[in-house]
């Protein structure tokens, strides 16, 4: 027992002696701190009567409701912003713009993205065509066939036309365009005039095409009744192969193989007699020489056909697109070109297409044949139409 005491009585006087210890440490360590901290001294505004009456103000505005920043606007600014048009034709500027003067605008400002005939470039909206498709799985909707307001045109070319430059055309070239437009889309004749006065003259065929929403009432049904959650559907029974509906691409089967090998045998056997038929008959009277071409008027005329590509192709594997194709188009009968749609007024026309006949279609395409579907506005210059033509030639 007493050896027990022993050993916690020295414990506990060895504790007490090292706090005793540490105690006068800390007491001699520890920096007691200021009575007053030390403040960072900041410059004395040199005008202090400026930070009463800014106070003062500021007071005053906060009583009012209001922050007291920025300005009225002036009259300029309001004027430069607000340039909506209205289908009625409100906010209208004062101008004017004829067919001739947007054919020219529209080349140098819009053609690279729209088409030199607003048929659209590349993957770039088309502004023509596309009257009668509205009712079709995929419709074109374009100024002419889908658009109700013109002032929907008007105000978007003035806003935000030309790509990357937009609100750098006058109100006159807007107005040049935007009838442009709607000469492309047969809607106006190239003597038309579009300006502030004559705007609402003008009638688009899809103003009457839109209706009131009224799937709210008219579709009610549709969430109104208590869905079915069960047994919902009578039987189903398959009546026709996805392949049989033209749906789902079928592969080429054996059958079809076997089917073909008859018209290819036929195709082999033709080519094997062909030689003896290349071989020219010796009393076969040599063809006429055909007529010289001005080569440098020819590449010329390559430089303006670039304006006819968009519709027309010409050489080897051209085909009919928007227009027919150009191969052989002197001396080919006038709406003749077999496969092509042509309108009613070509194609009843009659006669052939020479240098006169050509030469006058090109310069007034819409005056030479009333009606036509081609809606390039012509070309204004006759060496453009003489080099066309002599271009053609090489493809006869």
């Amino acid at each position: 027992m007493s050896k027990s005491l022993n050993l916690f009585g020295g414990a506990a006087v060895a504790t007490a002696v090292v706090l005793t210890a540490a105690h006068n440490f800390a007491d001699r360590t520890v920096v007691p701190l200021p009575k007053q901290a030390d403040l960072i001294d900041h410059e004395a505004p040199s005008n202090m009567d400026s930070l009463f009456i800014a106070a003062a103000i500021a007071q005053e505005v906060a009583q009012e409701g209001k922050f007291g920043l920025g300005r009225p606007a002036l009259p300029e600014e309001v004027a430069a912003w607000d340039l909506d048009i209205a289908p009625d034709g409100r906010n209208l500027p004062v101008g004017s713009g004829d067919v001739w003067t947007g054919d020219e605008v529209f080349a140098e400002n819009c053609a690279v993205c729209h088409g030199d005939f607003a048929e659209g470039a590349g993957n770039w909206p088309k502004l023509a065509g596309g009257q009668d498709t509205l009712d079709r799985d995929d419709p074109l909707k374009t100024v002419g066939s889908y658009w109700p307001y013109l002032s929907t045109t008007f105000d978007y070319v003035r806003r935000s036309m030309p790509f990357g430059n937009a609100q750098s055309l006058s109100d006159d070239e807007v107005y040049a365009i935007t009838a442009y437009i709607l000469y492309s889309n047969d809607l106006v004749d190239e003597d038309f005039v579009l300006s502030n006065e004559t705007f609402m003259d003008v009638e688009m065929p899809n103003a009457n095409g839109f209706i009131v929403d009224d799937r709210e009432t008219a579709e009610a049904h549709f969430w109104t009744d208590t869905p079915c959650m069960e047994n919902c559907k009578d039987e189903v029974k398959i009546t026709m192969k996805a392949t049989v509906l033209d749906v789902t691409p079928d592969e080429v089967g054996e059958d079809e193989a076997a089917a073909d090998a008859p018209a290819a045998e036929v195709q082999v056997a033709a080519a094997e007699e062909a030689p003896a038929a290349e071989q020219p008959a010796a009393d076969a009277p040599a063809a006429a020489p055909a007529a010289a071409i001005d080569m440098a008027l020819a590449e010329a005329g390559e430089k303006v056909f670039k304006k006819c590509k968009a519709c027309h192709q010409v050489g080897d594997g051209a085909k009919n697109r928007t227009g027919p194709e150009l191969n052989g188009i002197l001396g080919r009968a006038i709406g003749g070109m077999d496969g092509f749609k042509y309108s009613k007024v070509l194609s009843e026309m009659g006669g052939a297409w020479d240098h006169d006949t050509l030469a006058a279609f090109l310069a007034d395409p819409k005056g030479y044949a009333k009606g036509t579907k081609m809606s390039f506005a012509g070309l204004k210059k006759e060496d453009d139409v003489n080099a066309v033509i002599e271009y053609l030639k090489q493809f006869q």
